[in-house]
């Protein structure tokens, strides 16, 4: 296991990126559960709580094996975990490989309060500063404004139109290159 993975959080003005733990299964499967934050996501199908704990298992997997994953995001006045943003490797996508990619997903009560911005913004610094990749990516599906708004105002460019293989949605590849960042 990477140590330095493991004592990982950041904090940002408004919310603390931290590793999982196991109280977080239930607030996490209350996001994967609605349908509008699922939209997006793959083939657009909602995941229960057992999908979600498998989920939170992989993300915490990948931080003890690459040094780096997808944050619980809490909010620091209350505690509130309002979803997940971070770094993953995009396996479901072997076109862009290697690469190195940035996420988030929010639950709707945490739309349009720029969270999802401040949060990746860390992240993608995190990814740069600690972690070491030339570029960082974003997978979106045509459609998902509020994703490519974020997209945009991390600075990222359009790299290529595709395919996800796993769902057949088209989707959209950004980058931004550590020399942009």
């Amino acid at each position: 296991m990477n140590q330095n993975a493991r004592m990982t959080t950041l904090e940002t003005p408004r919310l603390l990126l931290r590793r999982w733990r196991a109280d977080d299964a239930g607030p996490m499967a209350a996001v994967n559960a609605d349908p509008e934050v699922m939209r997006w996501i793959g083939d657009g199908s909602v995941r229960d709580e057992q999908q979600t704990r498998r989920g939170i298992e992989a993300m915490e997997q990948e931080w003890d094996t690459q040094g780096f994953g997808l944050f619980a995001v809490e909010i620091r006045s209350t505690g509130e975990l309002a979803g997940f943003t971070g770094l993953s490797v995009p396996h479901f996508m072997p076109e862009v490989l290697p690469a190195v990619e940035i996420g988030w997903r929010l639950g709707r009560s945490h739309w349009g309060q720029g969270l999802a911005t401040e949060a990746a913004a860390a992240a993608v610094r995190f990814g740069f500063e600690g972690c070491g990749p030339d570029r960082i990516v974003s997978i979106v599906q045509p459609g998902n404004g509020a994703s490519e708004r974020i997209i945009a105002k991390l600075g990222m460019r359009l790299l290529r139109e595709t395919v996800d293989p796993g769902c057949g949605r088209p989707v959209r590849v950004f980058e931004l290159r550590r020399t942009d960042a």
